[in-house]
């Protein structure tokens, strides 16, 4: 009998989005080659995100209204709002999928979202496998379409991005649960398939999905003590 791949679980209680992105550097600076993969699910209050690539400065209108809980994602990407879905972020050994592509490894991580999706009753798929969606950036991430965003009816539905280095591939999503205010920038939910669930059923269900995508043995975890002081480090240099 196989042994099953194991990865660390960590489950993390609502947060802000400057502790939700300080955590993730952290896992991602704590993590040694060799280490354990790691799968962490958590939610948010209402806040925002903006990629890499943009500054938060260029969106003061949307720090007052969301009262300033907003932080920079360490990966591209457009404005992602939140507090109506549940994330995850997968960390990785850049040796753990081969000789995978960061294309085709996207594809692959992102099997268990599909899967998730499909065990729902829902029919998702990638847009490249679209022939009526055509590809285009946007500053908001739900207005946008990229090779590898998932989409349902057409619609997309969250939003997913990678970053690598030389020692790991690290990647982070977010699968909307409620339903929020008819606006584009906010994307689509669940409940917009009439859909309901809370976010600890979503979760759990997001597990099972991943344990069947990656073969995968769940071990729960709390943050390392090197992993809560980078943590403490970040959160001070802010």
């Amino acid at each position: 009998m196989i042994d099953k791949k194991e990865f660390r679980l960590i489950l993390t209680n609502i947060n802000s989005a400057k502790i939700n992105m300080a955590i993730d550097k952290a896992l991602t600076i704590s993590y040694q080659k060799d280490d354990i993969p790691i799968l962490r699910f958590y939610t948010w209050e209402n806040s925002f995100t903006v990629g890499l690539g943009q500054e938060l400065e260029h969106y003061n209108d949307l720090k007052d209204i969301y009262k300033n809980n907003c932080s920079k994602r360490i990966t591209g990407g457009g404005v992602l709002f939140h507090g109506h879905d549940i994330s995850y972020s997968l960390i990785l050994s850049n040796s753990e999928l081969g000789n995978l592509n960061v294309k085709q490894s996207y594809e692959k991580i992102c099997q268990f979202l599909l899967e998730f999706y499909k065990q729902l009753g829902l029919n998702p798929s990638f847009v490249k496998d679209s022939e009526y969606i055509k590809l285009k950036k946007n500053e908001f991430c739900q207005v946008g379409f990229e090779a590898y965003d998932i989409i349902i009816n057409g619609n997309k539905i969250g939003g997913n991005a990678q970053k690598r280095n030389k020692k790991l591939i690290f990647q982070h999503g977010s699968i909307p649960i409620y339903k929020t205010k008819e606006d584009k920038k906010l994307g689509i939910s669940l409940e917009d398939f009439d859909i309901h669930l809370s976010f600890e059923e979503a979760q759990d269900r997001l597990i099972v999905a991943f344990k069947e995508s990656f073969d995968a043995k769940l071990i729960l975890s709390q943050l390392t003590q090197t992993e809560e002081e980078n943590l403490k480090k970040i959160l001070e240099c802010k």
